[in-house]
């Protein structure tokens, strides 16, 4: 099951695991569409990896099936 982190690791934005706009790659590292779109250049600054579109998790799921609060940033950014 995804881990679904719950912000960006470049800019520290909010990625609520029912809505859109999160990118992962196969690591789970997580990014917003901003940051993929602009400095990120579509790849993961940590593996080299692609980021792909975060699949939702649905909001009557997240009750039995929490998102992690485990926030993950980079200290300096991207």
């Amino acid at each position: 099951m995804l881990e679904m982190r719950p912000s960006c690791e470049c800019c520290g934005g909010d990625l609520p695991a029912d809505r859109q706009g999160a990118y992962v790659c196969s690591f789970e590292c997580t990014f917003c569409a901003a940051c993929v779109a602009g400095p990120l250049a579509q790849g993961c600054p940590n593996c080299g990896g692609e980021l792909l579109p975060r699949p939702r998790r649905p909001t009557a799921k997240l009750e039995r099936y929490p998102a992690s609060s485990v926030r993950v940033e980079k200290p300096a950014g991207c």
